[in-house]
């Protein structure tokens, strides 16, 4: 790949491309670089590069003349090495926001010119004439577009071949798939008393790669929701956890069973209500109080089932023949993470032939388990409750109760 960058400051941008990583692989003539110097291209005596903008305003602007003039030596230099004529980048600040897909994008070009603007910006007339895309690297404004063309190229050039020692290297960081990359350690085993985590130490690969996928997931769940919510919308789970050997689903009948639901619900419950309702309400999450509730929706047409496995009862979910509707879908603290949410939501609604879309509801909170309903293809569908509290008591913060419809 040849990378052009046509800026003020030409030893900047090589300076940098001939360090580190990226100055190894230019070495090695992974990649080829060249950065130009706008003065260079000037036809006047001062050198002068910029003049005040047309219609007044502060600063100065960028002339259309010399930065042509380099795009066109650029263009004769690509073909004279028979390359194709090189894929034009001004990095603006009103230009479209920068991201790995983006970059993954340019990597496909044999040649990339990227200019720099500065001052007040550029003359629109040759970003018209001459550019095949505006990028902005963030809703911030740099001095010049320098920084912001070694962004661009750091992040391409590194997805070129041979520039990073492992493909894995760049396919396990973030953004990359989506997500937030997970958490890294190294020596010593125990700093300031932080201990590593455990799984690194078992040297089961397994465990660890299965760990790392839950870390990044969650740490994009929490930092970065729009990310996330993106990344469900396009990572659908289509391969559902296999039921393993002491592993099935109960109707709820005994009165053994009923205490066993009424404890899941009271525990579930109040995990999912702690952060956004009063102690008073919490308060009443008892196992007495959430198995009348449980007892008086089975009289209102309600079924509900408990997860065993190897003979411990672990989550529970409910469903309604009459209204299509699942309900109350919750795993205690200790058997999260293995895929029972979502084998019972997906034999809640198998429960539920007659109704294609059934429903159910969840709090806009409860973040977890809306990332794992978006992928399994529940969609939103409305609001069904406000609590607001100016005017519910039992509210600590104002908090939504969405409608989710299955779309799968």
């Amino acid at each position: 790949m040849r990378i052009d960058i046509v800026t003020l400051f030409p030893e900047l941008c090589d300076s940098f491309l001939s360090a580190s990583i990226l100055g190894r692989a230019r070495a090695k003539g992974l990649f080829e670089a060249h950065c130009h110097q706008i003065r260079d291209y000037t036809r006047n005596k001062q050198k002068q590069t910029d003049d005040y903008p047309y219609g007044g305003g502060c600063g100065m602007v960028l002339y259309a003349q010399p930065i042509a003039d380099c795009l066109r030596a650029v263009q004769a230099q690509c073909a004279a090495q028979g390359r194709a004529r090189p894929h034009v980048v001004f990095l603006t600040a009103a230009g479209q926001p920068y991201n790995e897909e983006t970059a993954k994008r340019l990597a496909q070009y044999d040649a990339v010119t990227l200019v720099c603007g500065h001052y007040e910006g550029i003359d629109e007339r040759v970003i018209e004439a001459f550019g095949d895309e505006e990028i902005s690297i963030g809703d911030y404004v740099l001095t010049g577009g320098e920084l912001a063309s070694l962004v661009v190229a750091d992040s391409v050039l590194r997805l070129q071949p041979g520039v990073l020692a492992e493909e894995k290297g760049y396919q396990d960081e973030s953004y990359w798939d989506g997500l937030l990359e997970y958490p890294q350690y190294t020596r010593p085993e125990v700093w300031e008393g932080r201990a590593v985590p455990p799984v690194l130490l078992t040297g089961d690969h397994q465990k660890i790669d299965a760990w790392r996928a839950a870390q990044s997931r969650a740490r994009t769940r929490i930092r970065r929701p729009d990310l996330y919510e993106r990344w469900c919308d396009t990572h659908p789970i289509t391969d559902f956890p296999k039921w393993k050997r002491g592993e099935n689903m109960r109707l709820v009948k005994t009165g053994e069973q009923w205490a066993a639901a009424a404890a899941l619900f009271a525990e579930g419950r109040y995990a999912v209500c702690e952060e956004v309702f009063t102690p008073l309400y919490l308060d009443t999450l008892t196992p007495e109080n959430c198995r009348a509730e449980l007892l008086e929706e089975k009289r209102g047409g309600w079924a509900f089932y408990l997860h065993y496995t190897a003979g411990q009862a672990d989550g529970m979910v409910g469903v309604c023949h009459k209204t299509g509707r699942i309900t109350h879908l919750f795993v205690t603290s200790e058997a999260r993470g293995k895929g029972i949410g979502a084998k019972m939501l997906e034999f809640a609604r198998k429960k539920l032939p007659e109704h294609p879309h059934p429903t159910l509801t969840v709090l806009n909170t409860n973040t977890r388990a809306l990332a794992l309903y978006r992928r399994l293809k529940w969609r939103p569908a409305g609001v069904e409750t406000v609590y607001d509290p100016a005017q519910d008591p039992t509210a600590a913060v104002y908090t939504e109760e969405w409608r989710l419809r299955y779309e799968g």
